[in-house]
């Protein structure tokens, strides 16, 4: 594995139901992800997008194939230590956000790495909750804040662990135009700021033409990427 590649995926499948009813919803995917760039993974509902961040992201296991994310085989680990990983070197920003209601901002930042045992860098997150303009809202709860705002707070939870990549999914999907803006604004920031690899799925071109390279994924198929 090229050191300038940080995610590898070589005859990716998933395939689910026999004979009549098999639905492949990724067939034979191959992929390579550069280290310190954001990636654009664009597709139509039913493409295989979701099913094929959720593998990247060893949320599912494939059919067949395999994937690497920095020389790390996702394959060769088991339950509890694919979940150790995902939690130290995967970073992930879900389209519902997913923030625990009952915590602050603060304490949704830096939750996986204190589920990890591990002392929070507050420098850097400090570093990072300054740039996504949050400094005011580190006490407050999340049904206090915007989406936008809280989408921000997921950009950060993602940051903090300082993982080897970020996986987005459709980050943009519940906030409104100007504030998709400023949120895709924030990711290829963030991607500079600390040289952080970011792949983030979309079924909206326009939101897909903001990140360095764009891939396109149609019927479980990768069909195209130009830079």
């Amino acid at each position: 594995m090229n050191n300038d590649i940080i995610l590898q995926a070589r005859g990716l499948k998933k395939y689910y139901g026999k004979g009549e009813t098999e639905v492949r919803a990724l067939d034979n995917v191959n992929l390579d992800i550069e280290r310190g760039k954001f990636t654009a993974i664009i597709g139509t509902s039913g493409s295989g997008k979701s099913t094929l961040l959720n593998m990247l992201g060893g949320l599912d296991t494939p059919s067949a194939g395999s994937i690497l994310v920095d020389h790390t085989e996702l394959a060769k680990l088991n339950s509890e230590e694919a979940t150790v990983f995902r939690r130290k070197q995967i970073g992930f920003v879900f389209q519902n956000y997913n923030l625990v209601p009952v915590l602050n901002v603060w304490e949704n930042i830096i939750l996986p790495i204190s589920l990890d045992g591990r002392r929070p860098d507050r420098k850097f997150i400090m570093k990072i909750v300054q740039l996504l303009g949050l400094e005011k809202k580190l006490d407050s709860l999340p049904n206090q804040l915007s989406g936008g705002q809280q989408q921000r707070v997921a950009i950060a939870r993602a940051l903090a662990s300082k993982p080897s990549i970020i996986l987005a999914d459709e980050p943009t999907g519940n906030l409104d135009t100007r504030t998709s803006d400023d949120v895709i604004g924030l990711l290829k920031m963030t991607s500079r700021e600390f040289h952080q690899t970011i792949v983030m799925i979309t079924h909206n071109p326009e939101i897909a033409r903001m990140a360095d390279r764009v891939i396109h994924i149609e019927d479980g198929h990768i069909v195209g990427s130009p830079d």
